[in-house]
């Protein structure tokens, strides 16, 4: 039997890590120390130790990286690594109450709601409702969502979300309740939950069935989270139930670089977990194994100053050829031309395109960056957008899969109806009403009674939906089967569904892949792949590209050079977090992030007008800007950075005509702990 040489593959913080095993842990991973490395070897260092792999639940944020962590784990020691269980916390809650959905009253077969049949089931709610209708201005169904499920995700009443992000709808709170309500009804009915309701209904399970979560608990013993600054309250409240009877838990993450708060990321999760777990070590990852010092230097005490963390300081025996450089360029247009003249230069020092990132705080920050890199034929990739089942006509194709898999989808019939010639809101209501009154299968009934009578249109979805046997046919089966019948209404509802066939015919390979409807639906509106799955072809592959991508969008990454646009106040920070402090000290902790990308090159660039688009024709719409407050702290560009200024005036020198953009526990008191320090979720 294999055995794994720790001292010699681990440095001894990473040692003291894998090897820590018996009560509750947190790691403090700096950037780049090698916190994937940790889990990896703690997984095979369990399993080498003869703890049974079921009895090991590793929790991340991404389906991919739990794969990845226990295929590294399994080829360092052996297969039993790949029996861990491991995966996301909503497939973790997936899993769950799949199993032990009665004990909630819930149907077993329930179907998950992606963001695009959320926001359709609250519209039609709030067209039921009437407040369509309304003669001021009415939340559409986009932020009626967005209020709903932070409401969930921060444990924050409606009023208290309303008030922070949204308080022009201030005179509706009381509307809103009412369609939270009516939502919550409705998906209970129908045998819908959304991504909120399996963390909601999972916690509800452990907190209201102590035999059921002793079982659990004693099922999974040793309990690691990734990432865990960025959980929300409902994630973190959830593994503190798993874990306070055996307290056997370690939680790796790193407070410095907790910037998803708009999605209910709470900082406090990772700064509170000795409190909650009073017994708990602390082990520090300090060592860096991805940027030079002089890099690590300037990160160090850009976050020494925020005003809570866990202090560490990050180091690297990587050598360095220079200090990190600050550029002050005369506006927007010179900014952009001194990012693009540098690629170009690096270019021909034999840097690849692909090593090379511009970060930024907002999306729209790279618009004059893009129309720059366009006029010099320098190709790159933007990172953000549209998800692959996000796209309508995948979403089109999945509603038949849906209905299929549980008849009851009020939302799926909606969509599918829909798309039938003839047939609007109303008829299709009166449909849907006809077809689920029915005890029968609603299948059947509806393809042999007075429904496809009175609509023939919908006679032949209805004859083909009742074909479909999901014990026999695979889902790529159905798919195709399902194509035969949607391909004409792709092609009378869409001006380009030629491109979207592409679309389709990558579903259809994806779906290959699994036997399981069920498996595959979950999978879809779980961990959907990326749109960009469909669309990649081999050039897109072989071909560099400059990475232009906003900062969230950029963690987790690393390149060996790394431009930051925008250093200035207002810009990171943002605006909007002027008046907040927590806000203005996650605006830090995404400047770390970004600067922490860099291995070899980091430039820090601030435009010194920033023009509004008249300006250029109105010199007295430009104003000037004040250097990013999280530069002038401390001195810290005299000190950590060298300054260079650009002054050319990128307007007198460009081509006009040249611009065209390209394409029961053991502790009691730590039981009264959690119930006390997540009181806001009951």
């Amino acid at each position: 039997m294999r055995q794994v040489d720790y001292q010699k593959e681990l440095n001894l913080s990473q040692a003291e890590a894998v090897r820590s095993t018996e009560g509750p842990y947190l790691v403090i991973a700096g950037a780049g120390s090698g916190k994937t490395r940790v889990l990896v070897y703690r997984v095979a260092y369990l399993v080498e130790k003869g703890i049974r792999p079921e009895e090991i639940l590793l929790l991340t944020f991404t389906r991919k990286a739990a794969e990845e962590m226990l295929k590294r784990a399994t080829s360092i020691l052996d297969e039993r690594c790949s029996k861990v269980s491991g995966g996301t916390f909503h497939s973790f809650a997936n899993l769950i109450l799949r199993k032990y959905a009665r004990f909630l009253n819930l149907s077993n077969n329930f179907t998950i709601l992606d963001r695009g049949d959320s926001e359709d089931t609250i519209n039609l709610i709030r067209a039921k409702l009437g407040f369509h209708k309304s003669e001021k201005r009415f939340p559409r169904k986009g932020a009626l969502l967005d209020i709903i499920s932070k409401s969930v995700n921060k444990s924050e009443s409606i009023e208290r979300i309303v008030y922070a992000e949204y308080p022009q709808f201030m005179e509706w709170q009381e509307q809103i309740k009412k369609i939270q309500s009516e939502y919550a009804d409705y998906k209970r009915l129908k045998s819908l939950l959304d991504y909120d309701d399996l963390l909601v209904y999972l916690k509800k399970l452990l907190t209201e069935n102590e035999e059921l979560r002793l079982k659990l608990a004693g099922r999974y013993k040793y309990i690691m989270v990734d990432e865990y600054q960025d959980t929300n309250k409902l994630q973190a409240h959830i593994v503190c139930l798993l874990a306070e009877q055996s307290q056997n838990i370690m939680v790796v993450g790193d407070d410095s670089q907790s910037i998803y708060s708009f999605r209910g990321a709470n900082f406090k999760n990772i700064i509170d977990f000795p409190r909650i777990f009073k017994h708990t070590r602390i082990i520090k990852l300090e060592e860096n194994y991805r940027s030079t010092q002089a890099i690590l230097s300037f990160t160090n005490e850009i976050i020494h100053q925020a005003k809570d963390g866990f202090d560490k300081q990050l180091y690297s025996h990587k050598p360095g050829k220079g200090l990190p450089v600050y550029v002050e360029a005369r506006d927007e247009r010179a900014q952009a031309e001194y990012v693009a003249e540098r690629i170009l230069e690096l270019r021909e020092e034999g840097l690849e395109l692909n090593d090379i990132a511009v970060l930024f705080r907002s999306g729209w920050h790279s618009n004059e960056l893009e129309i720059e890199l366009s006029r010099r034929n320098i190709p790159f990739a933007k990172y953000g957008g549209q998800k692959f089942v996000e796209a309508a006509h995948i979403k089109d194709i999945l509603s038949y899969l849906r209905i299929t898999h549980n008849a009851s989808d009020h939302v799926s019939w909606h969509r599918l109806l829909l798309l039938m010639p003839g047939v609007g809101p109303k008829t299709a209501e009166g449909i849907i009403g006809e077809i689920t009154a029915r005890k029968e299968n609603p299948l059947v009934v509806a393809a042999e009674d007075k429904i496809s009578r009175k609509k023939p249109q919908v006679s032949g979805l209805f004859e083909l939906l009742k074909k479909v046997d999901v014990n026999a046919n695979s889902p790529a089966d159905m798919l195709e089967l399902f194509l035969e019948h949607y391909q004409p209404l792709l092609k009378e509802k869409y001006d380009d569904f030629n491109k979207r066939l592409n679309d389709l015919d990558s579903l259809i390979r994806i779906s290959g892949r699994y036997k399981s409807l069920e498996q595959f639906l979950t999978d879809m509106a779980l961990e959907p792949p990326e749109r960009s799955l469909a669309e990649a072809g081999k050039k897109d592959r072989d071909d560099g590209r400059v990475t232009l991508s906003t900062i969230h969008s950029a963690k987790g990454l690393e390149w060996h050079t790394v431009f930051i646009l925008y250093l200035c106040e207002g810009h990171i920070p943002s605006y909007l977090a002027l008046e907040d402090s927590d806000a203005i000290e996650e605006e830090r902790r995404l400047l770390y992030v970004a600067a922490t990308r860099a291995k070899e090159n980091l430039f820090l660039l601030k435009p010194h007008l920033d023009r509004s688009p008249r300006s250029y024709f109105d010199e007295s719409a430009s104003v000037f800007t004040r250097t990013s407050r999280f530069l002038d702290e401390n001195n810290i560009l005299d000190k950590f950075a060298v300054t260079e200024s650009y002054t050319k005036d990128a307007l007198d020198d460009m081509d006009l005509d040249d611009t065209k953009q390209a394409n029961l526990p053991h502790d009691k008191e730590l039981r009264e702990m959690i119930k006390e320090y997540f009181h806001s979720d009951d």
